[in-house]
């Protein structure tokens, strides 16, 4: 399995990321919700009431909704001008449908929408964001898997060579050309051989492990083997051009970029209180104690202007400016905060692959300074002590070069981390 593959796996399956596209997905369900307060409404209402019928003299007004005039009637069953109250009750039919339009509102029902779209946009690009730390998690363990690995066969390597060390040491002890203690040397350094062999195993396995669930699969993933090697290249990437790329790639400053957007949108939504908001209505409505019902008929215009509510509006518009400030400072903060992470990632990268040259020359060395021993060994040069401090010496500094190649790998994934790039394959 490539680490693309892995990356592909785990952009499909892991539950963090769905919940992510979830939330985004909710927070575009909120776009039309908003956009339906543009459109007409059209409703129907019935009911059945058992009630008096005293009258109500002369008036008429709508209710808050603006949907059935009540209308003035007399007193059922009784002369005009007789204006008693009585106990008896009768059934009352009422069945009508209203249908209203928005107008104008100078800007609340349009920045309503607006406020859900920047919203939306921000969802999306927190979205963004947990596939880039996801991408950057898998990288991560990825490298991890592919470091253990190698440290297996470097220390596969160490005890195959100690085991020979420990055979020679032998031979030569039954001849009676080396004293027993050498024996005993090289026998603790294959014991200290396989001791570290196992750590590497189980480092593997914890690797495995680990990006099973950066996978999203956990104990459902199947067997594989990671099919790339740790490998290294030149760096090229200037630290302008970086941040160029994170000023434009990074979808946490796109995130508190649309929220400021979406506050500018609530700031008009509190400032149309101050104008009038105009619907038309028209409803038709059947009403009586029985058949026929008497039907009515309206249609007209209603306006509702809060000509004042103790400052609320202002209050409101003020406290949404401050926030929007606090957003845009949050996002200044960020730039600073991504300069520092692109410009300290590059550095990392660098000195990691200063730190492979001067491992690939220390190696080179140690691999020297052990064939040097070995033969002064069985030329009877030197002692035990000195041929397994070379293999000790060879052994840490192939370990210190697989370590190396994988400093290189996990920083340029970094970086790619820090400028958002890693989402340009998607």
């Amino acid at each position: 399995m490539t680490l693309k593959q892995a990356i592909a796996i785990a952009l499909k399956y892991h539950p963090r990321l769905q919940e992510a596209a979830d939330n985004t997905s909710a927070a575009r369900q909120q776009i039309g919700q908003a956009r339906s307060y543009l459109g007409p409404q059209l409703f129907g209402a019935a009911q059945y009431l058992r009630s008096t019928d005293n009258g109500i003299a002369n008036a008429s007004y709508y209710n808050p909704d603006g949907a059935f005039p009540r209308l003035s009637g007399t007193n059922h069953n009784l002369p005009s001008n007789d204006t008693s109250q009585s106990w008896d009750t009768s059934n009352n039919y009422m069945g009508g449908v209203m249908l209203s339009q928005f107008l104008v509102d100078f800007g609340r029902r349009h920045g309503f929408v607006s406020q859900r779209q920047f919203e939306a946009a921000a969802a999306a690009a927190n979205q963004q964001l947990t596939e880039l730390d996801l991408i950057f998690e898998v990288s991560q363990r990825y490298f991890e898997l592919l470091q253990a690995k190698r440290l297996i066969a470097v220390y596969e390597k160490a005890l195959e060579q100690r085991q020979y060390h420990l055979h020679e040491a032998r031979v030569k002890a039954s001849a009676g050309l080396r004293p027993q203690l050498d024996t005993y040397v090289t026998q603790a350094e294959v014991e200290r051989a396989q001791l570290h062999l196992v750590d590497a195993r189980n480092s593997a396995d914890d690797g495995k492990v680990a990006l099973d669930n950066a996978l999203g699969l956990s104990d459902s993933a199947p067997a594989y083997e990671p099919a790339d090697v740790l490998t290294y290249y030149p760096v090229n990437d200037s630290l302008q051009g970086l941040l160029d790329t994170a000023f434009r790639t990074r979808p946490d400053l796109a995130a508190l970029q649309d929220q400021a957007k979406a506050m500018g949108a609530q700031i008009v939504q509190y400032q149309s209180d101050y104008y009038p908001t105009v619907n038309a209505v028209g409803g038709y409505s059947a009403l009586g104690t029985g058949t026929p019902a008497a039907n009515n008929f309206n249609a007209g215009i209603v306006i509702t202007w809060p000509i004042f509510n103790s400052f609320l509006t202002s209050d409101q518009i003020a406290e949404t400016r401050f926030r929007q400030q606090s957003i845009l400072r949050a996002i200044e903060d960020l730039r600073q905060e991504v300069i520092l992470q692109v410009h300290t990632a590059l550095l990392n990268w660098q000195a990691s692959l200063q730190r492979i040259s001067r491992a690939e020359k220390t190696l080179a060395a140690s691999r020297a300074e052990l064939e040097l021993a070995e033969k002064r060994y069985e030329a009877g040069l030197t002692s035990i002590i000195e041929l397994e401090d070379a293999q000790r010496s060879y052994t840490y500094d192939d370990a210190e070069y697989a370590d190396a190649l994988y400093g290189f790998s996990v920083t340029k994934a970094a970086v790619d981390r820090a400028t958002g790039r890693s989402l340009a394959g998607l």
